[in-house]
C-alpha cells in the first residue's frame, strides 16, 4: 500500500461535500451515481440477500437510507419491491439540502419520502424501521461520527430489524481499479461530474476492514465483498443474548 493510503486521509474533502460547490456539476454527479453504484455497489444482491425475503414476511417494510444522496438506491429498491408484490415505506434521509432537493425532483413516481436531517433527531423522535442501511457514507465520517452513526442505527432498528452499512475498503488495488476503470469515462460519461476524482478521494478517507473491526461495537460484523467492498452489519436477532 502507498504511503497516501495507509492511513485514512480524513483531511481530504469530496468536492461535491463543498457548499459551494458548481450546481450543474452538482446536479450530474446525482444523475450518474445509478449507474456507478450498480457496478460497484452490487445492489441486487442487498435485494435479493436481505430486502426481498424480510418484506415477504412483513406486511409493509419499512426501508432507511442514512446518506441517500440522490435516491438511486431507493428508487432502485422501490422499483423492484413493487415489481414483486411488496409494499415498503423508504425514507431516503440526507443532512445536505441539496441532495434531498435533486432527489425529490428526480423521484419519477418511487413514492419515495425525502427527509433533511440526523439520524439522532430519527432517534429522539422514536422512529423504528425493519432495515436500516447506507451506501458510501462511512468513509465520511471520523472516528466518533461512526460510532455515532452506528448506535443510531441499533436504536432506530426495529424488532427483528437489520443494519447493513456498505462503502468501499481503502487499499492501492481499490485506487487504481477505479481511476482505470474511470479514466476512459472523464471525457463522455463522467464528465462535467464529480465522481471520478471524488471517487478516489473517497477511497483514501474510506476504512480498512481491520480498521472497522477494531472500532465496531459487541454485536456488529464486518464482511468483505468484491470489487474491494466491506460491511458493517448489525442483526437484532443475532445481536440478542
Amino acid at each position: 500500500m502507498s504511503p497516501a493510503l495507509t492511513s485514512r486521509d480524513v483531511g481530504a474533502r469530496e468536492l461535491m461535500d463543498d457548499p459551494r460547490a458548481d450546481v450543474r456539476m452538482l446536479a450530474r454527479t446525482y444523475g450518474r451515481f445509478g449507474l456507478v453504484n450498480a457496478l460497484v455497489s452490487r445492489p441486487g444482491t442487498l435485494y435479493r440477500r436481505d430486502i426481498r425475503p424480510r418484506a415477504a414476511r412483513k406486511r409493509r417494510l419499512r426501508i432507511l437510507d442514512i446518506g441517500a444522496g440522490g435516491g438511486d438506491l431507493c428508487r432502485l429498491l422501490a422499483r423492484r419491491l413493487r415489481h414483486d408484490g411488496f409494499d415498503a415505506e423508504i425514507t431516503a434521509l440526507d443532512a445536505d439540502e441539496r441532495a434531498i432537493r435533486w432527489a425529490s425532483a428526480h423521484d419519477g413516481g418511487a413514492g419515495i419520502r425525502y427527509r433533511r436531517a440526523f439520524t439522532t433527531e430519527l432517534v429522539a423522535a422514536g422512529e423504528t424501521y425493519d432495515v436500516v442501511l447506507s451506501n458510501h457514507v462511512l468513509h465520511h465520517l471520523d472516528d466518533a461520527e461512526l460510532r455515532t452513526v452506528l448506535s443510531d442505527s441499533v436504536q432506530l432498528a426495529g424488532p427483528d430489524g437489520l443494519v447493513s452499512h456498505h462503502d468501499i475498503a481503502r487499499s492501492r488495488a481499490a485506487h487504481v481499479l477505479f481511476a482505470a476503470a474511470t479514466w476512459p469515462l472523464a471525457r463522455t460519461l463522467l464528465a462535467d461530474s464529480f465522481i471520478r476524482e471524488d471517487g478516489l478521494i473517497s477511497i483514501r478517507r474510506s476504512y480498512t476492514v481491520a480498521e472497522l473491526v477494531a472500532i465496531a461495537p459487541p454485536g456488529w460484523m464486518v464482511r468483505t465483498g468484491v470489487p474491494a467492498r466491506l460491511e458493517m452489519r448489525w442483526e437484532r436477532d443475532r445481536a440478542r443474548p
